[in-house]
């Protein structure tokens, strides 16, 4: 525009473009990634390559300390075509932007653990068909599941402090565990002061009907009696009102278990959430379990970490293991183990060298 002069100094420069895909698979490449990547951004990667897609705000959340650093990091990243990027359609106003793993951060993935691309099940195209598929919706709330409360976490609270994330496997690493009796839509555990609570998570977007959604404790009940383990069963559901009727559905089913003790169940609702709180999330006292009884307490509802004393009987959380060794040569998806919950520590800002 005639009001925005470009000075011609400024033309002098290029300005910094993509990596074209040929370049970004060569050698060359991967060895300037090596001077460029911190182990923040490998954790990133690897969390990216778990879960297929992350928005801008949930990489903020989990990693991040402001929009700034996040945009920056992301757009040079993007740059190396270490991740790449895709912004879905809204009729009102604009989505954040949505990120998945990259060729350049695949081949770098798979390095690092001395594999090939192809052994971790990965295709850009693949990785970005997500973009249309019609769980897009899904994935993405699952995910704010859990980068809130890696958000609430990272806080520093003197009053929270202790509380945490300390696993978080995705739904296909769930399915390859349990896919025989039953596929979670994530797996995950809590650690706060009463101790640390694992549950399995089922994320309602209220497309299903209640009938199937209460359905699902039949075969949780299958996974229980063939495990001997009772693992916490949570229910997110969008409002109060569906989450209303899904504990209906849920009371039929679970009363006709066997072992009704094997499947504890509590719900809990997104619009129960208080907007007004620094960080509101799942850790917030919003939680009802599916057998609770009267008690001295103000508030029917629990929070996260207190579900642990509604059921008492619960064995404490055993260590955690992926403990599938796929066999050597073999093309698996998900080869990798589980990336950790929570971000190492950021790389200290480099200092000049003193001049002599």
């Amino acid at each position: 525009m005639i009001i925005t002069t470009t000075r011609q100094h400024h033309l002098r420069q290029h300005l910094p473009g993509r990596t074209t895909a040929r370049a970004a698979g060569s050698v060359e490449h991967q060895a300037a990634l090596a001077a460029r990547l911190t182990a923040r951004d490998k954790w990133l990667l690897a969390l990216l390559h778990e879960h297929r897609v992350l928005t801008s705000t949930q990489i903020q959340d989990a990693a991040f300390p402001s929009s700034r650093s996040t945009r920056q990091r992301l757009r040079e990243l993007y740059l190396w075509r270490a991740v790449s990027r895709f912004q879905p359609f809204r009729p009102l106003g604009s989505a954040p932007m949505h990120y998945v793993l990259g060729p350049a951060g695949a081949a770098v993935l798979a390095a690092e653990h001395g594999l090939e691309v192809k052994d971790l099940g990965y295709r850009h195209d693949r990785a970005m068909a997500i973009a249309h598929n019609q769980r897009l919706a899904h994935t993405v709330g699952v995910a704010d599941f859990f980068t809130s409360l890696i958000a609430l976490s990272r806080r520093r609270d003197p009053v929270r402090r202790g509380e945490g994330v300390t696993a978080w496997w995705s739904e296909t690493r769930c399915a390859r565990h349990f896919g025989d009796l039953v596929i979670p839509d994530a797996y995950g555990r809590w650690r706060s002061a009463t101790g640390e609570l694992e549950f399995f998570l089922e994320f309602d977007t209220g497309s299903e009907s209640l009938t199937k959604v209460a359905r699902k404790l039949l075969a949780y009940a299958r996974l229980a009696d063939s495990t001997r383990i009772a693992t916490p069963v949570l229910f997110w559901l969008p409002t109060s009102r569906r989450e209303a009727g899904a504990r209906s559905a849920l009371a039929c089913i679970h009363a006709d278990l066997d072992q009704t003790a094997g499947v504890p169940v509590a719900t809990a609702a997104a619009d129960l959430l208080d907007a007004a709180t620094a960080c509101p999330s799942p850790a917030d006292e919003v939680w009802l379990p599916l057998n609770a009884t009267s008690s001295t307490r103000t508030s029917p509802r629990y929070a996260l970490g207190e579900l642990t004393r509604t059921w008492p009987t619960l064995v404490p959380a055993a260590d955690l293991d992926d403990g599938i060794a796929p066999t050597s040569g073999q093309t698996v998806a998900y080869r990798l183990p589980p990336p950790a919950p929570t971000p190492p520590d950021a790389t200290p800002t480099r200092t000049r060298r003193p001049e002599s």
